[in-house]
């Protein structure tokens, strides 16, 4: 909370800093960012309530169920999939991650779930080829994908 008050205010105060140097360019800008967020709204919209659905009908405790201790290699492959579609900020993910292992879920399993979580981008795939292109957005993801079950086959041998 203290950091996102910062981060604004900071904000807010080069923003007035840039009004008070150049009228015009901050009103360009200005135009700009929103322009840009209006045409990157509807993909955010669709983003959200994808993803606001699937969370409705999967709960924590269905997916420890899954990724237990014992699921072995299918739960770690399961974890990588389900992590590889669902988008949770990592201020979530990390909490989710640990009720997961209280609940009964696997070291293993919730270290490939939590890599793809936060580094591949399945459900966000269409919005960064629009700012990027296909062939880096497809390679940035495959790059994340090997490198959480890297990151799981490590944790796996650690454990």
């Amino acid at each position: 909370m203290l950091t996102s008050i910062i981060f604004y205010s900071v904000s807010f105060i080069l923003l007035i800093v840039s009004f008070s140097k150049d009228k015009i360019k901050t009103k360009s800008a200005l135009k700009k960012a929103y322009k840009s967020f209006m045409n990157l709204m509807p993909s955010l919209l669709a983003m959200l309530l994808f993803i606001g659905f699937i969370l409705t009908f999967i709960s924590p405790e269905s997916v420890s169920k899954i990724l237990g201790k014992d699921s072995g290699l299918p739960g770690t492959i399961f974890g990588l999939i389900i992590g590889s579609f669902a988008m949770l900020p990592g201020f979530v993910a990390f909490p989710l991650g640990a009720n997961l292992l209280k609940a009964g879920a696997g070291y293993t399993q919730v270290a490939g779930f939590l890599g793809t979580l936060m580094a591949v981008g399945i459900t966000t795939i269409f919005i960064e080829i629009k700012f990027f292109n296909k062939k880096l957005t497809i390679m940035r993801n495959i790059l994340a994908l090997l490198g959480s079950i890297m990151f799981s086959i490590m944790i796996w041998a650690v454990m």
